[in-house]
C-alpha cells in the first residue's frame, strides 16, 4: 500500500468512526482531511496541546496492541485539555512507521486512534505519515473555551487551598508491571488484575471532570501523566506555593498494594511515583471543594481531598507517622 492509498484508508477509518469533520466530529471544522490544510472556525479561545509517543520510550509493541497504542496516544493528548477545563475539538496526527509495519496492522493503529477520538467527540482533521526507524506518533489536540478566564492553569493555587485528585491512583503503573511480568498476577484476583491491565492499556481522559472542576472554581489543575509526585511539583512551582499531600488520604486502585508486594516494591512508588493514570490534580478554595466534589461525581468520577497548599515551595508527602517523604515521578529523559 502506497503513502496516498494508506492516507486515504486511514481517513476512511477516522470518518467511519465519527472522528472526522462530519457527524460525530467537531462542529467547528470547515475543511477536514484530504486537503493541504484543515480549516476550522473555532470562536472564543483555543487551547493547544502537543505530545509525542515513541516506541521503546513511551510504549512497547510486545506489551500493547497497536490498537491500544493508538488509543493511548489520543487519550494522553486529550488529558492535557482536560487539565485546562477545555472542551475538546480537533486533533492532528503524525505517524512514523517502521518497515515491519504494513497494511492491516497499520489499520489497527488507525482504529485505536479513531475509536478514542470518536468517544471523546474529537475530529481528527489532518496529519502526516513518514517512514521511521521505530514507530512514533506525534499528536496535536485543540480544545476550546468561550474566554481565556474559563480555562484553568497550573499557576493559580493559593495558600489555604485544598489539594484534590480525581479517581484512583497507581493502577496504570501496577498494570504495566503485570503486562511486563505476568507472574506478578499470582495472589491477585483475576478480575482485579484485569482491571489494572485495562487501566494501563485503556485509560480515560477526564474531560467531563476537568470541565466540572473549572466551572466549580478550581484555582490550578494538572493531569497526572508522569505521576502524582512529579506533576504536583509543577503546580507548586508555577503557583509559588508548597503542597503538602497526606499519603493516607490518597485514593488507590484495588490491587496496587498486592502487585507491589509481589514485585518487592514500595506501593507508594506506584501510587505517587507511577505515571499514566491521567487523573486530574486540582486546587480549590476550601469553601468550593464540596460543590466541586458533587459536580465531578455527576460525571461518574470521584474527587478526593488529599492535602493543602501552604506558603513556601515544593511538595512533601506526609506519612501516617508524621514523617515526610520526597516525591518522585517519571522523567523520560532520565533512566
Amino acid at each position: 500500500m502506497g503513502e496516498f492509498d494508506l492516507i486515504g484508508r486511514l481517513v476512511e477509518i477516522v470518518e467511519g468512526a465519527g472522528a472526522g469533520a462530519g457527524p460525530g466530529g467537531s462542529g467547528r471544522v470547515v475543511i477536514g482531511s484530504g486537503d493541504d490544510a484543515a480549516v476550522t472556525e473555532p470562536g472564543g479561545v483555543t487551547a493547544t496541546s502537543v505530545d509525542a509517543f515513541v516506541e521503546g520510550v513511551h510504549f512497547r509493541r510486545e506489551t500493547a496492541s497497536l490498537e491500544a497504542i493508538g488509543r493511548q496516544a489520543i487519550i494522553a493528548t486529550l488529558s492535557d485539555l482536560a487539565a485546562m477545563g477545555a472542551e475538546p475539538g480537533e486533533a492532528y496526527v503524525q505517524l512514523g512507521l517502521p518497515a515491519d509495519l504494513e497494511g492491516a496492522r497499520i489499520m489497527e493503529l488507525g482504529n485505536g486512534l479513531a475509536s478514542a477520538a470518536a468517544a471523546a467527540g474529537v475530529a481528527i482533521v489532518g496529519g502526516d505519515i513518514t517512514r521511521a526507524p521505530v514507530l512514533f506518533l506525534a499528536l496535536t489536540a485543540v480544545g476550546h473555551a468561550s474566554a481565556a478566564e474559563d480555562l484553568v492553569t497550573r499557576s493559580g493555587a493559593r495558600p489555604g487551598d485544598v489539594v484534590a485528585v480525581t479517581g484512583t491512583l497507581g493502577g496504570a503503573a501496577a498494570g504495566l508491571l503485570l503486562l511486563e511480568r505476568p507472574e506478578l498476577s499470582r495472589g491477585v484476583d483475576d478480575a482485579v488484575a484485569e482491571g489494572l491491565r485495562h487501566r494501563q492499556l485503556e485509560p480515560s481522559p477526564r474531560l467531563g471532570a476537568g470541565s466540572a472542576l473549572a466551572a466549580s472554581g478550581a484555582t490550578a489543575m494538572i493531569d497526572l501523566s508522569d505521576g502524582l509526585g512529579g506533576d504536583s511539583g509543577h503546580v507548586a512551582k508555577a503557583s509559588g506555593v508548597a503542597l503538602r499531600i497526606d499519603v493516607d488520604r490518597l485514593p488507590v486502585q484495588e490491587g496496587v498494594a498486592e502487585v507491589a508486594k509481589t514485585a518487592g516494591a514500595d506501593p507508594l512508588d506506584l501510587i505517587a511515583g507511577g505515571g499514566e493514570d491521567y487523573e486530574l490534580l486540582a486546587t480549590l478554595a476550601p469553601d468550593a471543594f464540596e460543590e466541586a466534589r458533587v459536580a465531578v461525581e455527576r460525571t461518574g468520577i470521584s474527587l478526593t481531598a488529599i492535602g493543602e497548599a501552604l506558603g513556601g515551595a515544593g511538595v512533601t508527602l506526609r506519612l501516617s507517622d508524621g514523617s515526610e517523604r520526597e516525591p518522585s515521578g517519571f522523567d523520560q529523559l532520565r533512566r
